[in-house]
């Protein structure tokens, strides 16, 4: 018989097909592309409040909703999209949030104007590599780290908003910045692998 696999300790996600796959194969792998970086920062700010999955629930609807989080497209959203989007049931209809939204949109093509990538905006503050974390349980995880608290002003200072140390840090851990896979999860040694550098 063979002995079940050790995941990260998550209140709510034992089986639970949905969260154990996102735990699985996706939360903790380096992401490089600026696309997707901004797209999981945006969902992050759509969770807010809430538990992740709920907005991991709703992704393929926000993905719908948002014209697959084409920061083109969303820039370009006057008020008949808003209109549209808090009439959704299928995603977090929040007035201040799909605002957040769009307006990081136009935030993330105006940096890309000035010839600012995005993803080498994000891994810029760990100098391009994973910040690799020991933790072998899930309480000495930290909500917000000092890194958390520096990228989070420095979103703000770009215009982002629903991005305080918490969400980024969040976003920090989902998106691989940061490696918080406890030490005991199967999953922790094989995103090591997986950075760069």
């Amino acid at each position: 018989m063979t002995a079940p696999v050790q995941r990260c300790g998550w209140r709510g996600m034992a089986g639970d097909p949905l969260y154990e796959a996102y735990h699985d194969t996706e939360w903790g792998v380096p992401e490089y592309d600026s696309r997707a970086l901004w797209e999981k920062l945006v969902l992050d700010g759509f969770q807010a409040g809430l538990a992740w999955i709920t907005i991991l629930r709703k992704r393929d609807a926000f993905r719908a909703a948002f014209d697959g989080f084409d920061p083109e497209k969303v820039a370009a959203y006057g008020d008949a999209d808003r209109a549209r989007l808090m009439a959704d049931p299928g995603i977090v209809r929040s007035n201040a949030k799909i605002d957040a939204a769009i307006a990081s949109a136009r935030t993330y093509l105006d940096m890309r104007e000035k010839g600012e990538d995005f993803a080498a905006f994000c891994w810029g503050f760990t100098d391009g590599k994973v910040v690799q974390n020991a933790w072998s349980d899930v309480g000495q995880v930290p909500a917000q780290t000092p890194l958390a608290v520096e990228v989070s002003k420095a979103l703000k200072a770009k215009g982002y908003k629903f991005v305080g140390p918490v969400i980024v840090y969040a976003w920090m851990q989902a998106t691989g910045i940061v490696n918080d896979h406890l030490t005991c999860c199967f999953r922790h040694d094989e995103v090591k692998g997986c950075a760069h550098g």
